[in-house]
């Protein structure tokens, strides 16, 4: 998935007729953290579920067999935190069903991403989504009834909003896109115990938070529990609180949860166009939890899964898909 600057947009512009192609202090937090030299908890101040067959779960175990214990202690750093579940395939409803029957014996919340819009990614590394719109309709019910009424939280469709602002979606598709959003909210608004929040990109991709209040609105914000931030990219809590506390106010004063899964050293430096791409010298940002000691941010998540790839650029591997390295490094340096 990617999270494109305004220079990567510009770029990618061009290619429209064939497809896209293209840590300042965190605020208070009631959740215990760990140390450079300390394993993450795993359930410590959060009522998230921690996925314990994640790949980096599956990862320590791995590193245990092979006797690299310092490795594995440093990868618990993510295997031990709760991590959104992005279910993948026609049928979401075998893996939202795995992660609320997981969550259920200790009454957790499972954090859920819907990515299935068609038209996806505008061609870029995670393109794909749904085939058409009654096929995304079915989908979201599948999704919505596997959840029933356990406690979740649904990101819902990351980057669609965003690049109906940017531009990257063809014109022809925004009409059908934001009424397929806020068809979607409608009905995950349905369980009684699941909050919605609609991906409204980050600081770093559009600039002025006015240019997305109009889209937001048509998307049905109004009827969700407000916007997600930063999914997916890198930049610091302080940078993403200011812009969002800017949007809420022109949206009534609608919350917002914000991905701190890998900006625990912010964004890359300097002015690159692929900056959003498994961007070297990364960190684990601030661990999830839903005491952000600031009234409009209702949670700090790890939407995105740390150590997936962005996509196949510096060396990664398809979009989404597990490298141990690059989760390494992100664990490693991590100041929580």
């Amino acid at each position: 998935m990617s999270r494109r600057s305004l220079a990567t947009v510009a770029l990618a512009a061009a290619l429209l007729l064939t497809g896209c192609g293209g840590k300042d202090a965190p605020g208070p937090s009631a959740s215990p953290t760990a140390g450079r030299g300390e394993a993450a908890s795993p359930t410590g101040g959060s009522p998230f579920w921690v996925d314990p067959d994640s790949d980096a779960a599956r990862q320590v175990k791995e590193y245990e067999k092979q006797g690299r214990t310092e490795d594995a202690r440093i990868m618990r750093r993510i295997a031990d935190r709760p991590l959104a579940v992005w279910p993948a395939g026609d049928d979401p409803g075998p893996d939202v069903t795995r992660a609320v029957k997981g969550a259920a014996p200790e009454g957790r919340t499972v954090v859920l991403v819907a990515y299935n819009i068609p038209h996806r990614d505008c061609g870029m590394y995670s393109a794909g989504g749904a085939r058409d719109a009654g096929a995304y309709r079915d989908w979201v019910d599948a999704f919505a009834s596997a959840v029933g009424d356990a406690p979740a939280i649904v990101i819902l469709e990351p980057d669609a909003v965003p690049h109906i602002v940017d531009g990257c979606t063809p014109a022809g598709y925004h009409d059908e896109r934001l009424q397929l959003l806020a068809g979607a909210v409608e009905r995950f608004k349905e369980q009684p115990r699941t909050r919605v929040y609609l991906d409204a990109g980050n600081p770093a991709w559009i600039d002025t938070p006015a240019k997305l209040v109009e889209p937001l609105r048509r998307a049905g914000v109004a009827k969700a529990d407000g916007f997600a931030l930063n999914v997916a990219n890198f930049q610091t809590d302080a940078v993403v609180r200011g812009f969002g506390a800017g949007l809420s106010r022109l949206l009534g004063g609608a919350h917002f949860t914000v991905d701190t899964s890998r900006n625990g050293a912010g964004p890359l430096p300097g002015d690159r166009a692929d900056a959003w791409c498994n961007p070297p010298g990364r960190a684990l940002g601030v661990p999830p939890t839903d005491q952000t000691g600031d009234g409009l941010i209702d949670a700090f998540l790890w939407i995105k899964r740390p150590g997936e790839s962005d996509g196949t650029c510096r060396g990664g591997p398809a979009a989404g898909t597990w490298w141990p390295d690059y989760a390494l490094g992100l664990a490693r340096r991590a100041k929580n």
